[in-house]
């Protein structure tokens, strides 16, 4: 229980320093599994370096705790280009509105 409180914490400053969005969640009682459960699947007590959804997990026997991979792009001209999701590499392609192939120019999208 101590180790998850000071992985609790240790996110808890890293979340105030990035974009990325963290999500705590409790076990219900009498879960059957040595493991956790998130969107369907169970994983395995420990760290997770990778989740089917970009996330990056600890669990152990009080719950999971899950940190996002991606970061999203806030600066870029809204009217002339879109954010697209990569789930193979969790990060977003800015891209032209009008033709989602061809790259937003680099001046147009900032990473924030």
């Amino acid at each position: 229980m101590k180790s998850f409180l000071a992985f609790l914490v240790a996110m808890g400053i890293t979340v105030t320093l990035s974009d990325a969005g963290c999500k705590a969640s409790l076990r219900e009682p009498g879960w059957p599994y040595r493991g956790c459960m998130r969107n369907g699947k169970v994983y395995p007590l420990g760290y997770i370096e990778r989740t089917e959804d970009c996330f990056h997990c600890y669990c152990d026997e009080s719950g999971m705790e899950c940190c996002s991979l991606s970061f999203k792009t806030i600066f870029y001209k809204k009217n002339e280009c879109k954010l697209l999701f990569n789930k193979e590499r969790c990060d977003y392609d800015v891209v032209q509105k009008d033709d989602p192939s061809t790259p937003c120019r680099s001046d147009y999208a900032r990473m924030g």
